[in-house]
């Protein structure tokens, strides 16, 4: 039953990407993350209580409370750095970049939850990295500055804290109803979102943004719910080897839909990139 969570995250996450990337077109992007993670904290709770978790608040301890406010200010970190990057650069070269984040949580579960590396996610960590240089290599006649621009930085900050996410949610939902930890996760990143909308005195950009890019941005975040409750509750029962690699195949989600909706073609090296990174990802499912 995790696999079938595991693949909703998945197409619910490259939902949020195409949604958040037409709902920043004009709307600052620090607004955006803590608009949309309201959606994402009011679906979040009302899951906890159609299913009744919110008994379990009481034997949450004190540890578990502690990786669970980790892991959500990873989140918040990623986010904020993730929905900067979409609103600098194109999709097809952003997702990738963060989708890679998949290497380093093998890493790091490998060293701090003792899940071991077989010879199959080895191979497919070398899948995934190869794809994703190629994919976002400069085009031919390309200018320098759009290839590897300010998105770049923002874009490996977010796969460093999304790898970060996953090791410490991981941690944080053990004996914990994994609705109810995606809902205490989701209050530390909102207080995070705004934080630094009112810290970078970005607070009077709310009563300017457009009607229809707040529709977008609202719909981003019931896709962000939907895939995290899908994740954690992967997470919850799968190892995090196995369920982080599947949650980054939503990167093949995220490329249709850049295509239809923002006309983004891939090139040759690119379309191999991405046959590599999903070639990689269903590798390591067999380790």
């Amino acid at each position: 039953m995790w696999l079938l969570f595991a693949f909703a995250s998945a197409f619910f996450a490259g939902l949020t990407a195409i949604l958040a990337k037409c709902g920043v077109r004009r709307t600052d992007s620090t607004v955006a993350t803590a608009i949309r993670t309201v959606i994402v904290l009011v679906f979040s709770w009302a899951m906890v209580f159609l299913t009744g978790a919110q008994s379990d608040i009481e034997t949450v301890g004190g540890k578990t409370l502690l990786f669970l406010v980790l892991s959500g200010l990873a989140t918040g970190a990623s986010w904020l750095c993730y929905f900067r990057a979409l609103q600098l650069g194109d999709v097809n070269k952003v997702t990738p970049v963060d989708k890679s984040s998949t290497v380093l949580t093998i890493l790091l579960a490998f060293v701090l939850l003792r899940e071991p590396v077989s010879v199959y996610k080895a191979l497919g960590m070398v899948g995934v990295g190869a794809g994703t240089c190629l994919m976002i290599e400069k085009k031919a006649g390309e200018e320098t500055g759009k290839s590897s621009g300010p998105w770049l930085p923002y874009a490996l900050g977010s796969a460093v804290f999304a790898s970060l996410t996953a090791i410490l949610g991981k941690l944080g939902i053990r004996g914990v109803d994994s609705n109810l930890g995606t809902a205490i996760r989701t209050g530390v990143v909102l207080i995070m979102a705004w934080a630094m909308v009112f810290i970078t005195g970005k607070g009077a950009a709310l009563r300017t943004v457009p009607r229809e890019e707040l529709g977008l941005i609202c719909l981003s975040g019931l896709a962000t719910g939907a895939s995290w409750l899908c994740y954690y509750r992967a997470l919850q029962d799968g190892p995090a080897s196995v369920v982080v690699p599947i949650d980054k195949l939503s990167i093949l989600v995220t490329v249709a839909f850049s295509g239809l909706v923002f006309h983004e073609r891939l090139s040759r090296k690119a379309a191999l990139g991405l046959a590599l990174v999903t070639g990689g990802t269903l590798v390591m499912l067999r380790g």
